[in-house]
């Protein structure tokens, strides 16, 4: 397998399931009789960043894993959804945007230091640790914090809806 093999069709994945999870959040609202725009705000608790904020925070974790492995420099994108059509259209906006990478964009990762922001100064990150040592566990905490903060408010998602589906083989 390669490094696009180990990051970018499970990032793909993730994005679309939480979008699913926001349409039985909407569902739910709907259901429940109070307005789904209230959930944009809503936090697992007081320290932590909201709803909106950790979708944000999801879409940025996998278009930064994919520029940095890539070699390649991340395009910006503000972070001023205020209504979930519009963090809709960042998770649409940061599937399409990796769907542009190929396995060949990859090709070179493990000889790649990586200069984050984030490090002290002078240090670097071979781009394969940086992919299994942070990258992927900062997407997975962003996500699951989604997932949480549904859950906490009663949303019925379960764990097959976290995972989704796997690619199967007849035996």
């Amino acid at each position: 397998m390669s490094h696009f093999d180990d990051s970018v069709p499970q990032l793909i994945k993730m994005l679309n399931n939480l979008n699913g999870w926001i349409d039985e959040a909407v569902a739910h609202s709907e259901a429940q009789g109070t307005n789904p725009e209230d959930l944009i705000q809503l936090k697992l608790i007081d320290d932590m960043l909201c709803f909106g904020r950790q979708i944000e925070l999801c879409c940025d974790a996998a278009k930064f894993t994919a520029a940095r492995l890539s070699a390649q420099e991340a395009p910006s994108k503000k972070d001023n959804e205020t209504t979930l059509a519009e963090l809709r259209a960042r998770i649409a906006w940061t599937v399409d945007y990796l769907c542009g990478f190929t396995a060949a964009d990859f090709e070179g990762a493990e000889d790649r230091t990586l200069r984050l922001s984030f490090l002290p100064e002078g240090v670097g990150v071979n781009a394969v640790d940086y992919l299994h040592e942070f990258a992927l566990p900062n997407f997975y905490f962003h996500c699951t914090t989604a997932y949480g903060i549904l859950r906490a408010q009663g949303v019925p998602l379960g764990k097959r809806m976290f995972i989704g589906g796997m690619k199967l083989q007849k035996l």
